[in-house]
């Protein structure tokens, strides 16, 4: 992961924590977006350098957490079959972001702040 230059901005990152070890957050988050944009769970799996059975295993998780399904299959064409997500997923990533970005900016003063108090002690 890149270093973050002292003019840019720390960014917040958001998990939500359900109950005992149930979590969602960033991760889970984009692995359904990229279902949404790939069609699949093995090419979104792919376009985050995560296994197949790795990506499973998160929609699965995800499913048990909410105790809703998140993701459904496609019938296949001559390219077989897909996956997309299923109206409470969609709601469920449009709810996390929504959360995601009114936290961004409740934060924003003092992240500014933090930004400025970092960059007077690197040139201390």
């Amino acid at each position: 992961m890149p270093r973050a230059s002292a003019k840019s901005l720390p960014q917040l990152s958001l998990r939500i924590d359900l109950d005992g070890e149930d979590r969602i957050g960033p991760g889970k988050i984009e692995l359904l977006e990229q279902i949404r944009e790939q069609g699949s769970i093995s090419a979104a799996g792919r376009a985050m350098d995560m296994s197949y059975k790795r990506a499973w295993d998160l929609v699965d998780e995800i499913n048990r957490i909410c105790g809703h399904p998140v993701v459904e299959p496609q019938a296949g064409g001559k390219n077989g079959g897909g996956a997309m997500l299923t109206p409470f997923g969609e709601k469920l990533v449009a709810r996390y972001r929504k959360i995601e970005r009114d936290a961004a900016r409740a934060v924003h003063k003092e992240l500014e702040a933090l930004r400025s108090d970092i960059g007077r002690s690197r040139k201390s």
